[in-house]
């Protein structure tokens, strides 16, 4: 993919945003805005990996990986670059591992306006620092990727939904293999996907009902809660916990904890290495975004 327009739309000098299509926030008021390459450019199924612009919508990448029999362990909505940008696994992340582990090579431009690559197409070819962990969840702040190749991964053959008001601490450890397990304080929803007889199977053997979509997240706050912290939330208000993650989706805002002033200066250091003079998304703090 040809990323020399974009890379001359940003530019190396002028303050400048990025923006996909607004559902993790929109650019920044009052600056030059650049939008990232759409379209899937290949798709690598025997190597299970996957060349896209990161301007791609998620739902058209994928819906092209289903005829694969593949997909992406990225959260369904927005775009590609955004999410990657924003860093947030989705509520599959106890069974599909972080959102950052789906990235293995990025091109991206920089605050001089130069193309950059970081990572490699397969994992047993990368070496030196890894870059691409270190733009995921940076939002924008060091560089606006513009192609990337993710790992793709086998799509179920069958999933199902299933409730249960068994204490979700309990039932936990003897799963096998969950891809998800919330729990709002009273009613706890587990996700199992493989064989449909393994699944009924094990559903079975744990008194787990047939149930419906997960529940509606609060939009509140994302709070980051060690998981045996999770338990002390009960009365605090409306929530949905990520058992075994230490997410919890809550109505109110994630409280503010002070940041060690060495993890301070650290973020301050990459900042100034990567972009001296604040040009990229200019008022972004990674550190109270996240």
């Amino acid at each position: 993919m040809d990323l020399t327009e974009f890379a001359s739309d940003i530019g190396p000098e002028q303050p400048v945003s990025i923006a996909g299509l607004g559902t993790r926030g929109g650019p920044v008021d009052g600056v030059h805005t650049v939008m990232a390459p759409v379209g899937v450019e290949s798709v690598q199924a025997d190597e299970m990996t996957v060349r896209c612009g990161a301007g791609t919508p998620l739902d058209q990448l994928d819906a092209e990986l289903a005829a694969y029999g593949q997909s992406v362990a990225i959260p369904p909505s927005g775009t590609v670059g955004g999410a990657l940008a924003v860093g947030h696994s989705g509520i599959r992340r106890l069974g599909y591992g972080p959102i950052r582990d789906t990235l293995l090579q990025a091109h991206y431009v920089n605050a001089r306006g130069e193309i950059v690559k970081a990572g490699g197409p397969t994992v047993k070819n990368v070496s030196g620092f890894d870059l691409c962990r270190l733009l995921v969840g940076s939002r924008g702040t060091i560089g606006f990727i513009g192609e990337v190749i993710l790992r793709t991964r086998p799509r179920s053959t069958y999933e199902q939904w299933f409730t249960t008001s068994a204490d979700p601490f309990a039932l936990f450890p003897r799963l096998y293999r969950p891809t998800s397990v919330l729990w709002d304080g009273t009613t706890t929803w587990v996700l199992l996907e493989g064989d449909r007889r393994d699944v009924e199977g094990q559903a079975d053997r744990h008194g787990l009902a047939v149930g419906e979509l997960p529940p509606e997240l609060p939009d509140g706050g994302r709070w980051s809660v060690r998981p045996s912290d999770v338990g002390a939330l009960v009365g605090t208000g409306g929530f949905v916990a990520e058992i075994g993650v230490g997410i919890v989706h809550h109505d109110a805002p994630a409280p503010v904890r002070p940041v060690e002033p060495a993890v301070h200066d650290l973020h301050r250091r990459l900042k100034r290495e990567f972009d001296p003079t604040g040009r990229l998304n200019p008022g972004v703090d990674v550190l109270v975004a996240a």
